[in-house]
């Protein structure tokens, strides 16, 4: 006779968390403001040129009210919910619903694998559009690009030269920057950052060049 495996225990109003820390924002519209970073664990991409493996395992289960408390205790009004990949956790959608009724200013960042359509409208949603040199741009999820609103952002992390004609193509073939702020982001040590704004100048893509301010700052030092 088989036997069933016992009912995994479900922890309703908890997620799994690698780190909250304050900051400054590195990248997207939001970049310079002093931003608390709330990291949720796990990721179903192995994208190659990840900063942030040692997100995808391990961390600890926090209450939503603990996470509230904790970002609260910071006293600044932008926070980021970020990764790993962030959506992979359902509670993540309630987590942002909350801080945003607690006045915050929150973005997220997402991979762009999973469906962003549940997550508040008063959340700026920062959508990578994941290049052929991540490794992983079959995870794109195209379904998402129709849901993107002006309070959105896209991003591409730029690997190659083969990376951004890649880029250029698909920002022309779904009108991208008639939908949202468009963000070409060099791969750190991979692109050298002024050949990448070279290319955009000289075909004069509707996208916004963006450094990671933080890697300038302080480099590959994890929490910063």
């Amino acid at each position: 006779m088989s036997v069933s495996a016992p009912p995994v225990a479900v922890v309703p109003d908890r997620l799994r968390l690698t780190e909250i820390f304050l900051s400054l924002q590195g990248e997207s519209n939001s970049v310079g403001w002093p931003t608390v970073f709330v990291r949720l664990t796990g990721c179903p991409l192995r994208c190659r040129y990840c900063d942030t493996t040692y997100s995808f395992h391990g961390g600890d289960w926090w209450e939503i009210d603990a996470i509230l408390a904790e970002v609260a205790r910071h006293g600044v009004r932008h926070v980021c919910v970020t990764g790993g990949e962030p959506l992979a956790q359902k509670r993540c959608i309630p987590l942002l619903q909350q801080l945003c009724d607690a006045g915050h200013a929150v973005s997220l960042e997402t991979s762009g694998a999973l469906d962003i359509g549940d997550v508040d409208p008063r959340v700026s949603r920062i959508v990578d559009i994941k290049t052929p040199g991540s490794a992983e741009a079959h995870r794109n999820r195209w379904e998402n690009i129709p849901l993107l609103t002006p309070h959105d952002e896209v991003k591409f992390v730029i690997c190659s030269r083969e990376d951004y004609d890649w880029s250029r193509a698909v920002l022309a073939e779904h009108r991208l920057a008639e939908r949202c702020v468009v963000l070409f982001s060099p791969s750190y040590g991979e692109v050298a950052p002024r050949d990448l704004a070279d290319w955009i100048v000289a075909d004069r893509l509707a996208v916004r060049f963006q450094l990671q301010l933080h890697k300038v700052l302080w480099g590959d030092e994890p929490g910063r």
